[in-house]
């Protein structure tokens, strides 16, 4: 049976439930191990401009990144969903990847240097 929540048949949805989902452009400004996480994980702090500012966010990506590699880098992510409880931390963004031919988490960001917290459209 396949997931529904990575079925290539998508439900359909209205232009008006996507403009719903904000999407911004930030900039990892902290990355560090999380120990404490289930699964291999770190933990980011990432800057998403003065409208939105500093959040935190747990991502599953140990298998391509080093914590010292996503200083710095330019990532995407969903800002309004609600804070997620994940271990002893609180994640207040989604960040956004597709997996690799293995599944691993390979990161979705610009391939221009554009300025933070702008708004996928």
């Amino acid at each position: 049976m396949s997931d529904p929540k990575h079925d290539a048949s998508s439900e359909v949805i209205s232009f008006d439930d996507f403009l719903k989902v904000d999407i911004r452009v930030g900039r990892v400004v902290e990355a560090e191990v999380f120990a404490e996480a289930r699964k291999p994980a770190y933990k980011m702090v990432i800057d998403f401009g003065p409208e939105i500012g500093l959040k935190k966010s747990s991502a599953q990506i140990t298998k391509h990144y080093k914590p010292e590699e996503l200083i710095g880098r330019l990532v995407m992510g969903v800002v309004n969903f609600p804070p997620r409880q994940i271990g002893p931390m609180r994640s207040e963004v989604l960040t956004l990847g597709v997996p690799d031919a293995v599944g691993e988490v390979v990161l979705i960001a610009p391939d221009k240097d554009v300025p933070i917290g702008g708004r996928l459209f």
